[in-house]
């Protein structure tokens, strides 16, 4: 994660009196702090192990819930404007959001803040002069808030160059660069809902933070329906702007309510000129690999505008569908991502490599299932969800080839997206992850440009499926002195068992799929059976191939055991084997 401040010792012990709500953890008193070294964090007992299982059941509840209305907002735009030049022109708008997003929410923004003010809060509790926290806030958000707002203004004024740049092809231009004006303002707000969700997960309160897409969405389907009729793909822009407004007042009260707590003294200060140089560097390091990995879309994109019309659309409903499977595997990677954080900073590599290995056969097996299911039962999935209103059949039949091709690079996807966290696990900044995103990045290029001539959407489909997948094995072969010491061979050897499953029972889905609709069954009856059969034998091949599956989850609810001062000093400033670093973490769940 990134740095924070120097510890101070000889603090006195300070008792938490702060009531417990929802969606908060267990507050453990403070512990002492010896002079001559940090102060240990609290251990963590059964309750904060619930607390652990209840906020992670609470996140994947609410993350399924703005998937489903992503879901249902992609549907609109379909129903409401189809596959055509009007809705390209504002899916080439929706690359700033896209961006924003990983941006300023999911990836650059949370690795630099929630440490920083996870430390804030353990300064507080120790007692020290003022509200660190608050100081912390003071000193951080106009700063932030004055780049967010030039950020957005810049895009906005240059959205006719970027409309170029990023779709040289399309055929109305005017169009896309009317709705990237109206997106634009998102990067204002989803660097301050950005903001506010680091500082909440940091409080330990998950339910704002998890509820913001639920919010987004809703705001762009109210917005779609209101104004469709008046002002076209418009409103969908439009709506991007009102739901960005949304996640930002979704969290706001919560964030205010935690801030007022407690009365702040004298102004504390939250600077460390010595640390500063490694936050700039980590964050440099985290935000130039969410870019990279980003950039993907722009090139998919620039080579679809050159193609007829409607395949920026294609590429964008298939794309949508085919990363479910990858959103919900990667779901128990980010719960488990702070205790992964947690023994590295312990100095137990043993056990962050154990949960690592872990982590990456379960969500590879359940990635694996769903891609399997996208494969087999791909036309059936694009009927059901999309063919009606502007959206027809043959707009179903180039949606669903695009996306099995795109489900190739599922297990890739996932791979990089675990493997990215245990990078930056140590709080330290790592070059490697940004280096093996651009290989990926150079490979999708050069293979899309060499393959959307003959096999035109399909071939950006397999150039995206390829790229990722280099990446995937760049990080996997860089594991090591770089990040964990994971055992990549134990890993090779769990996908080598689960991919020929997935592969058998994608065939035998698609095969029982196509029977059913070839006996005259609806999409919903097809669609049932060939999910039902890809399950059943991915299940069977699994257990007899002996491959690690969901019975590993189970470990993730299990706390983690922290050493205690008595039993291991050495534990809480011990140097790590994959690289020094001061860094301590406090929190004990903060995702």
């Amino acid at each position: 994660m990134g740095p924070g401040f120097r510890r101070a010792g000889g603090a006195a012990a300070v008792t938490t009196t702060e009531p417990r709500t929802a969606g908060e953890a267990p507050l453990v008193p403070a512990r002492t702090a010896p002079t001559h070294t940090e102060t240990a964090p609290p251990a963590e007992g059964r309750s904060s192990g619930r607390f652990l299982a209840r906020a992670a059941l609470l996140t994947a509840v609410l993350s399924v819930a703005g998937s489903v209305l992503g879901l249902v907002r992609d549907q609109a735009l379909a129903r409401l404007f189809g596959a055509g030049g009007e809705t390209d022109a504002f899916l080439v708008a929706w690359t700033v959001p896209e961006f924003a997003a990983t941006l300023l929410i999911e990836d650059g923004l949370a690795f630099a803040l929630v440490p920083m003010f996870s430390l804030a809060l353990a300064r507080r509790a120790r007692g020290v002069t003022g509200d660190p926290v608050r100081a912390l806030v003071a000193s951080t958000l106009p700063r932030l808030a004055l780049a967010f707002t030039a950020a957005g203004a810049l895009v906005a004024v240059a959205a006719p160059v970027l409309v170029r740049a990023l779709a040289p092809g399309l055929p109305d231009h005017a169009l896309a660069v009317d709705c990237t004006r109206l997106t634009a303002t998102c990067v204002v707000s989803f660097g301050l809902a950005g903001y506010c969700s680091a500082a909440l997960r940091a409080h330990r309160r998950f339910l704002a933070p998890a509820a913001i897409y639920v919010a987004y969405n809703t705001g762009i389907i109210a917005v779609m329906f209101v104004l469709g009729g008046r002002w076209g793909v418009r409103s969908a822009a439009a709506g991007v702007a009102v739901g960005g407004v949304l996640m930002v007042a979704a969290q706001l009260p919560s964030l205010l309510r935690r801030l007022r707590r407690r009365e702040g003294g004298e102004r504390a200060t939250v600077t460390d000129e010595a640390a500063r140089p490694l936050a700039l560097a980590l964050f440099a390091t985290v935000l130039l690999f969410a870019l990279c990995r980003q950039s993907q879309v722009l090139i998919e994109r620039f080579l679809a505008s050159g193609l007829p019309s409607g395949a920026i659309s294609h590429l964008n409903y298939a794309q949508k569908v085919a990363q479910i499977p990858m959103t919900l595997s990667l779901m128990l990677c980010t719960v488990t991502f702070p205790v992964v954080a947690r023994a590295l900073a312990d100095g137990d590599t043993q056990r962050a490599r154990d949960r690592v290995e872990r982590d990456v056969a379960l969500a590879a097996c359940l990635v694996l299932l769903g891609a399997a299911t996208v494969v087999a039962c791909a036309p059936q999935i694009v009927q059901l969800l999309f063919q009606r209103g502007a959206f027809t059949a043959a707009d179903t039949a180039a949606t669903a080839g695009v996306m099995r091709v795109y489900a190739l690079g599922l297990l890739g996807q996932t791979v990089v997206g675990a493997l990215a966290r245990s990078y930056f696990s140590a709080g330290r900044a790592s070059w490697y992850p940004f280096g093996a995103m651009a290989v990926g990045v150079v490979a999708t290029a050069a293979v899309g440009a060499s393959a959307v001539g003959p096999w035109g959407v399909s071939g950006i489909a397999a150039a995206n499926a390829a790229g990722i997948t280099v990446t995937a094995a760049l990080l996997l072969a860089g594991m090591g002195p770089r990040s964990v010491p994971m055992r990549v061979r134990r890993v090779l050897g769990d996908l080598g068992r689960s991919v020929p499953a997935a592969a058998v029972a994608t065939g035998a889905g698609a095969l029982a799929a196509d029977r059913v609709t070839g006996a005259g069954a609806g999409a919903a009856v097809s669609l049932a059976v060939g999910a039902a059969t890809v399950g059943g034998v991915f299940a069977v091949l699994c257990l007899a191939l002996g491959v690690r599956g969901p019975g590993t989850v189970l470990r993730t609810a299990r706390p983690a055991r922290s050493p205690s001062p008595s039993t291991s000093p050495r534990s809480v400033t011990q140097r790590h084997p994959h690289g020094r670093s001061r860094f301590r973490f406090p929190f004990r769940d903060d995702r």
